[in-house]
């Protein structure tokens, strides 16, 4: 019975013993610190032997048959016991009574480590969306600075020449009545941007064309379409006014118009390079236009709300494609010219002008469509039948003049550049064409749009197109004679 008693005492003894060791390692953490457990051992036992790495304490009786199984035997049964008690004389409990109070000093240093790896995670967080904001800040700031008039700073893009005063020189001479654009030609006039809008967007000048007996076309193409895809419409719209009429093509494209037809004789030279015989850009953001980069910029302040915005605008109000946008930015504009270069073959005339900003244009008014009023039937008032009153149509005109020089009046501000409202002067420059820079202040919607208040002395929209479309006719003789 005193053997059973002495085995469970043992047992106990071994189990507070590991369960202590296991706090001394949580709390230390370290093996090679000295641990309470190496001071408080069981030295005071009769015989301790070690099995398999653990100490465990041996009664008297069974100490000869464990001494034959155990390959090691402790220090306590070569005789020294006295030697441990005399090492260490300090109390063991002093050291169990430490473990609890180490334990906590442990997990308050482990929760006061955490807290502070969490700030400082904290402050990182802060820091990098402190920075993603002043950089969002300065892009937007920053804006289109870098980007305006890109094509004139590349190296290696042909030279421009001047050909102003060559165009101020056709245009009286048009004003006083010679005309001499031939009809040997089929001339067709390429819209702009949100042009199916307007059903009055090139008819004065078709009109004016068609009364000196030529053949000129409005292309009917969707302008709001992305500029690859109205490139392959007018190449199809090319080939079948040709092959129909035996004739070449000239064309005179307004603003995105001009940026189709351009990328139509890019993409498809060869297929067209003898069916056309000149193009005329008027007002076409051909490198570009800030206002279309400022709008759709990624990595400004609020680019994502401002594309949802725009794509809510132009895809499901107008049916559009926001392509058509985003083609006219310098990212895009750069990538395209890089990879498709004008034929060199094909007279390019660019035209640009500057918007007035002064407070005259604030009252002038663009008239831009006809809106028709129905049949309406009145009473007659003292006889008994009815009276009606015949349709009739009423003009619609808006304020785009205004707009343009608000437009225009910003673009100066921030960047300190000359533009028609939309499009910079730089931005409407094409390499190896002959560029027209009139004196007079023109908006971006005055080609297209008359104005309400028209000045007789001053030439109108249409007299302007035959000018340049009778200038692209002189450069394409120039260069046929150089030819030959």
């Amino acid at each position: 019975m005193d053997d059973i008693f002495y085995r469970i005492w043992n047992l106990t003894s071994y189990l507070r013993n590991q369960v202590l060791r296991i706090l001394e390692d949580l709390v230390f953490g370290n093996a090679d610190l000295p641990r309470p457990s190496a001071v408080f051992n069981d030295c005071s036992l009769p015989s301790v032997h070690t099995y398999a790495g653990e100490t465990l304490p041996v009664p008297g009786k069974r100490k000869k048959r464990l001494k034959k199984r155990s390959p090691v035997n402790t220090s306590v049964e070569n005789g020294d016991t006295n030697n441990c008690s005399q090492s260490f004389p300090i109390n063991p409990s002093i050291f169990q009574g430490l473990v609890i109070p180490l334990y906590g000093l442990r997990l308050a240093w482990r929760f006061t480590f955490a807290c502070w790896r969490r700030f400082l995670f904290l402050v990182r967080c802060i820091q990098i969306k402190t920075q993603s904001l002043v950089s969002r800040v300065q892009k937007t700031l920053h804006g289109s600075s870098d980007d305006i008039g890109w094509l004139q700073r590349t190296p290696g893009m042909p030279p421009v020449k001047d050909g102003t005063t060559r165009f101020m020189d056709l245009l009286h001479d048009i004003r006083n009545g010679k005309h001499t654009l031939p009809d040997s030609f089929v001339y067709l006039l390429i819209p702009g941007l949100f042009s199916n809008l307007s059903p009055l967007y090139f008819v004065s000048t078709k009109r004016f064309f068609s009364k000196m007996g030529l053949a000129c076309h409005i292309a009917k193409i969707h302008s709001e379409a992305a500029v690859e895809r109205n490139a392959w419409e007018l190449k199809q719209y090319i080939e079948e006014l040709y092959w129909g009429s035996g004739k070449r093509v000239m064309l005179l494209g307004h603003s995105k118009g001009g940026v189709d037809a351009a990328a139509a004789l890019s993409i498809y030279s060869s297929e067209l390079k003898d069916k056309v015989a000149g193009l005329a850009l008027v007002q076409s953001p051909y490198g570009g236009t800030p206002i279309a980069s400022d709008i759709l910029r990624k990595g400004q302040i609020a680019d994502k709300e401002t594309r949802k915005i725009m794509e809510l605008l132009i895809c499901k109000l107008i049916k559009g494609d926001m392509r058509a946008l985003d083609d006219l930015t310098y990212e895009k504009r750069k990538e395209f010219i890089m990879n498709h270069k004008l034929p060199e073959s094909i007279p390019l005339v660019s035209f640009n002008s500057e918007a007035s900003t002064g407070p005259g244009v604030l009252s002038t008014m663009s008239h831009i469509a006809h809106a028709e009023i129905p049949w309406l039937t009145l009473p007659s008032f003292g006889r008994g039948d009815l009276d009606s009153i015949r349709g009739c149509k009423v003009p619609v005109v808006i304020p785009l003049a205004a707009a343009m020089a608000v437009s225009a009046l910003h673009l100066k501000l921030r960047y300190g550049e000359k533009s028609d409202g939309l499009v910079t002067c730089k931005d409407a420059v094409v390499p190896n064409s002959v560029v027209v820079h009139p004196e007079r202040k023109l908006d971006h919607a005055w080609m297209v749009y008359s104005s309400w208040k028209m000045d007789p002395s001053e030439p109108d929209a249409s007299e302007m197109c035959e000018a340049l479309l009778t200038m692209l006719v002189e450069i394409g003789k120039m260069k046929d004679e150089q030819g030959e």
